[in-house]
């Protein structure tokens, strides 16, 4: 790990080797050649997406410093013909996963097949309405939202591999789930201890789906979603997950 970040104590020595950590300014390698790269910034034990983002999914490259910033593709609108998932204050207060199920089809976790979502993706649109119009709080500080993207994520945990990456949908749903700051320099700034143990568990989540599914390259998409967070994972994991699988039925 880097020098200025913690080690994750429950874990042991080992994983080091297995999870690199983002250090100063680590591009991640897009999908293809039209997604945008998240490189990511370490500073003062934080880890923040370089990019200006804010949970309602939009990117302002001004807020940077001029000389500060990395190069970084703008990312791109969302991707036509993906299924739009729209939650509003009422669906939120209720925990109600109805308007996800209805706009994806996904009525059972567990009859899901990853292929039509891999290639159509799934976004959002938070129709949310403030209380106080003046509250300067982004989405992902409403705790009422936070609570609606956690009950999402235990019903549907591999769900990150199926966003639309492009348009911004990674780095929302990480902000609803994982502790962080909003800072108008850098945008959104992660816990890095949250962040990393996030990361892993999705790798075991996602490379065990994928193989249950019978999906080529596993390693290859699973890979793509960690970098796309700013993390490298070595294949001594994949052999943990191997000798140690899920249970997904």
């Amino acid at each position: 790990m880097a020098s200025t970040m913690k080690p994750l104590l429950p874990l042991s020595p080992s994983l080091k080797q297995i999870i690199s950590p983002p250090s100063s300014w680590i591009s991640c390698k897009p999908i293809s050649d039209s997604f945008p790269c998240f490189p990511v910034s370490h500073q003062r034990g934080q880890v923040a997406v370089s990019v200006a983002f804010d949970p309602q999914g939009k990117f302002d490259l001004s807020l940077f410093d001029e000389g500060d910033s990395p190069e970084v593709a703008p990312p791109l609108p969302p991707t036509e013909g993906r299924f739009e998932v729209v939650i509003d204050n009422n669906v939120i207060s209720r925990l109600d996963l109805s308007p996800f199920q209805a706009a994806t089809g996904m009525k059972s976790p567990l009859s899901v097949n990853p292929k039509e979502y891999l290639e159509r993706t799934i976004g959002f649109t938070i129709n949310y309405t403030r209380e106080d119009p003046r509250d300067p709080r982004e989405l992902s500080e409403f705790p009422d939202i936070r609570l609606w993207f956690v009950r999402l994520d235990a019903t549907y945990p591999w769900l990150p591999l199926l966003l639309d990456w492009r348009a911004g949908e990674l780095a929302r749903y990480t902000a609803m789930l994982v502790p962080h700051q909003m800072n108008m320099k850098m945008g959104v700034v992660f816990n890095p201890e949250a962040l990393e143990l996030f990361v892993v568990r999705k790798v075991f989540i996602v490379y065990s789906w994928l193989k249950h599914h019978n999906i080529p390259k596993p390693q290859l998409k699973t890979n793509d979603m960690a970098k796309m967070l700013g993390f490298g994972i070595g294949d001594d994991l994949y052999d943990l997950i191997e000798n140690h699988p899920l249970d997904l039925s």
